[in-house]
C-alpha cells in the first residue's frame, strides 16, 4: 500500500460523515445538487459512508462511486447492488463511460492536486454535463470567531478537525472559483449553506434537528460566511 492510501484509510478511521450534524450537512448539500443535476449517469468521487449516495441514488439507474477506502465502497454495494463501485485513489481511476454528473463532495480538501481532479473530472463528462463540489469555506463565522480567540492564527490554519479528516487545505469562494477556471471549467453557479456558529461536537451536544435546518437554509442566504460553499460547472 502505498503512503497515499495508507493516509486515506488512516483518516477514514477518524472522518464519520453519517454521525452528529455532518449527516445533515451531507445530506442537505444533495438536495442543493439534485436541483443542478441532469438526467443520466452519476459519478461519485469520496462518498465515505454514503450518506449524500443515500439521498441521490434513487433518481439515477447509472451510478457509479470510488473511494480510496474498500469498506467505505462495499458498504454502499451492499445496500445499493447495482452501484458499480471502484477502489481505488481518483488519481487511479480509469473510468469506462463518461458521465453526466460529477460529484466531488469535501474531496477537494483532501487530494494532493486538485486542479488535475478536476481537469480529470472535465475530461470524464459528457457533453452538457456538470461537475457539482462542495468544500468548507475558511470565511465561515465559527473561523473567524477561533481566530478573535486566537485558537486560529488566520482562518485559512487548518483546525484539529481538519488535520483529523485529512485536509490539505480550506477554501473559500474566490479559491474555489479561481481552481475551476484555472482547471479550464466555467461556473454555473457559486453558493454556500450551513451558517455555522459553533464547533460540531458543541452543536450536536446542545442544536435539535429543527435549528440545525434553520442554520443550513441561513447559510445560503449568506453564502460568504457559510460554514461550506458549493460550486457547480462545466466544460467551456
Amino acid at each position: 500500500m502505498n503512503i497515499e492510501k495508507k493516509r486515506v484509510e488512516s483518516c477514514s478511521q477518524s472522518a464519520h460523515y453519517s454521525e452528529g450534524v455532518m449527516k445533515f450537512t451531507t445530506a442537505y448539500c444533495g438536495e442543493i445538487f439534485r436541483k443542478y443535476m441532469k438526467k443520466g449517469s452519476v459519478l461519485e468521487l469520496g462518498p465515505a459512508e454514503g450518506v449524500m449516495t443515500d439521498r441521490l441514488y434513487p433518481y439515477f439507474e447509472d451510478y457509479t462511486i470510488v473511494d480510496g477506502v474498500d469498506s467505505f465502497v462495499k458498504s454502499i454495494k451492499d445496500r445499493y447492488p447495482a452501484i458499480k463501485g471502484y477502489h481505488c485513489l481518483f488519481e487511479e481511476f480509469i473510468p469506462e463511460q463518461q458521465y453526466d454528473n460529477i460529484i466531488l463532495g469535501h474531496v477537494l480538501e483532501h487530494v494532493k492536486e486538485p486542479c488535475k481532479i478536476l481537469k480529470n473530472c472535465s475530461s470524464w463528462l459528457t457533453s452538457g454535463g456538470v461537475i457539482l463540489a462542495a468544500v468548507p469555506n475558511s470565511n465561515s463565522i465559527h473561523r473567524q470567531a477561533a481566530v478573535i480567540m486566537e485558537i486560529l492564527s488566520t482562518e485559512e490554519e487548518l483546525n484539529e478537525t481538519d488535520k483529523k479528516n485529512g485536509h490539505r487545505r480550506v477554501y473559500n469562494l474566490k479559491r474555489i472559483k479561481d481552481d475551476f477556471e484555472k482547471s479550464g471549467l466555467s461556473i454555473v453557479q457559486l453558493g454556500g449553506y450551513w451558517l455555522k456558529p459553533l464547533s460540531n461536537s458543541q452543536i450536536d451536544l446542545t442544536w435539535s434537528e429543527e435549528m440545525i435546518h434553520a442554520f443550513l437554509v441561513l447559510g445560503e442566504k449568506y453564502p460568504e460566511i457559510a460554514g461550506e460553499i458549493y460550486i457547480i460547472a462545466e466544460n467551456k
